[in-house]
């Protein structure tokens, strides 16, 4: 590996340490990075899942406050998204990568969309849960976390916008205090899935490139905790959304 190989590589790992924490989609700078640089696809997923784990746990870290208040919450969903990465791991090594890539893009819509009306749809529920507490709505967050944590494990493009969109959506409670769980949520599947990886596919694991992510998303984590966390819930909800076009046409248009 060249220099400016390693150093384009520690550049994409900071950005997108930086993105996964405020917001999400950070993959969608270190993936196509690697490939960019001649990674086998299947080599550069892996690898770009483990190197992406110290950002997660900096920026869970820079949210701790927030996820105080949310303790509940964790106890109900870590759960969910632990199972729903090892399934999407264990996807990923036996399913061709063609079968998530074609419905990529419309995930990532469909976050967007959850978070442009989650507003409405949060007052909404803030009305229903004040008379009653449906067991239902219950169920129907912790399967969906499930299978974001399923789609995590296999790839993770975005994986943040759609859990941020689904808690927002379904859940009453502060912005900033989701996207701490968001962030947490995302760390366990990416951390569960990045144990499979090492157990199973030890040998199509490029441990440069996972260290070079690692120290650049460790950085990035730090910096989108500090950065995110004084950002207003408007402000927070607009980055969500444009990054999230910007992920969809990366992926379609720009393919």
């Amino acid at each position: 590996m060249d220099l400016w190989q390693a150093l384009a590589i520690l550049a994409a790992g900071v950005v997108a340490g930086t993105i996964n924490t405020i917001v999400g989609s950070g993959s969608l700078v270190t993936f196509p990075t690697l490939l960019f640089l001649g990674f086998p696809p299947l080599v550069a997923n892996m690898s770009n899942n483990i190197g992406l784990v110290p950002g997660g746990v900096s920026g869970t870290h820079g949210y701790r406050r927030e996820l105080e208040r949310a303790l509940p919450l964790v106890r109900r969903f870590v759960p969910a998204s632990l199972i729903g990465g090892i399934i999407g791991a264990l996807l990923l090594l036996v399913l061709p990568e063609s079968v998530f890539d074609a419905v990529v893009p419309v995930l990532i819509g469909v976050g967007v969309l959850l978070v442009i009306v989650g507003p409405t749809l949060q007052r909404r529920a803030a009305k229903a849960q004040a008379t009653t507490q449906t067991r239902g709505r219950r169920v129907l967050i912790w399967v969906l976390v499930m299978l974001t944590g399923v789609y995590g494990g296999y790839f993770g493009a975005a994986q943040g916008i759609i859990l941020i969109g689904i808690l927002s959506t379904l859940l009453v409670a502060e912005l900033q205090v989701l996207n701490g769980l968001k962030n947490l949520l995302a760390l366990v599947v990416n951390f569960v899935a990045a144990t499979v990886f090492i157990i199973m596919r030890t040998d199509q694991i490029h441990w440069g490139a996972v260290a070079l992510i690692g120290f650049g998303s460790l950085i990035g984590g730090v910096i989108g905790a500090r950065v995110g966390r004084r950002l207003p819930p408007v402000v927070l909800r607009t980055i969500i959304i444009v990054v999230g076009v910007i992920a969809i046409a990366r992926m379609t248009v720009f393919a």
